[in-house]
């Protein structure tokens, strides 16, 4: 009996995991003394790298204008029921997301004025720009452009795995983490497989969300198209399936011990 509790201590132990492949952003900050970490003090200051969402292909925009012509005149609102957000897309709904859709030559296209590129461009000098055409047909305008489709994927270990659509096109990884419920106790935040797309091709890189120095990484904000996609720490197969039976196995073996022994008697 005394052999069987042994082994079932060490099988627990096998799925444990440790506090150095759980905590984000570490820096010698694990499990330390509470009189060893300063307080009320900026312990470390890092540089993030700048980053602004340029205009892609195929993305989604919301143009808007505003202005004091009236409206038989105002042809750059013609097309303002469509550029209005009609809703947002959600797990397991149907609602419709009206806008701008940016051609292959990352144009868009307005009514009189024709074709303006965008492509390139951030969502704010996107702005500027039809801030300077609509200046010179319509009286006091305001334009409001955003991007709608701003998204990425996340798989693997994480509690809630699919497509998240941003309303901000500046989200930091560990945000977007943050919005899919957080990763599992079970994942590798050592190893998380980001997979990108950059002028029309897909790089492959792997991060670590352990480390603090990841606040200076270029993969710090995630891109448009993102895919993430979080392996399992070795502990898995252990707590996932055969934890789940161990109390099993061990009256199994008790059971078979039992009736060994009144099997000699």
């Amino acid at each position: 009996m005394r052999s069987i509790l042994f082994f079932a201590v060490l099988l627990g132990l096998s799925g444990c995991v440790t506090n150095k492949k759980f905590v984000y952003l570490q820096k010698d900050d694990v499990n330390p003394g509470k009189e060893d970490l300063p307080k009320d003090s900026v312990v470390r200051e890092y540089d993030v790298l700048p980053y602004e969402y340029a205009i892609q292909p195929n993305d989604l925009i919301s143009v808007q204008f505003e202005s004091l012509t009236s409206k038989e005149y105002d042809f750059l609102n013609l097309n303002k029921e469509r550029n209005n957000i009609g809703g947002n897309v959600t797990q397991g709904g149907n609602a419709l997301i009206m806008g701008e859709l940016v051609d292959n030559e990352g144009m868009i296209a307005f009514p009189f004025i024709g074709k303006v590129k965008v492509r390139g461009l951030s969502v704010f000098a996107a702005q500027d720009t039809l801030q300077e055409i609509a200046n010179k047909y319509l009286e006091a305008p305001i334009v409001k452009v955003r991007l709608l489709n701003y998204r990425i994927t996340i798989l693997g270990e994480v509690n809630k795995e699919g497509t998240i659509t941003f309303t901000n096109n500046r989200v930091t990884m560990l945000e977007a983490i943050g919005l899919a419920g957080g990763l599992t106790d079970l994942a590798d935040k050592a190893n998380i497989k980001l997979i990108r797309q950059i002028d029309g091709k897909t790089e492959i890189a792997y991060i670590n969300l352990l480390e603090e120095d990841f606040i200076s990484s270029p993969y710090y904000y995630v891109h448009q198209n993102d895919v993430l996609i979080t392996g399992a720490l070795k502990q898995r197969p252990y707590r996932k399936y055969f934890g789940q039976n161990l109390s099993l196995i061990i009256s199994s073996l008790s059971l078979l011990l039992l009736v060994v022994s009144l099997g000699q008697n």
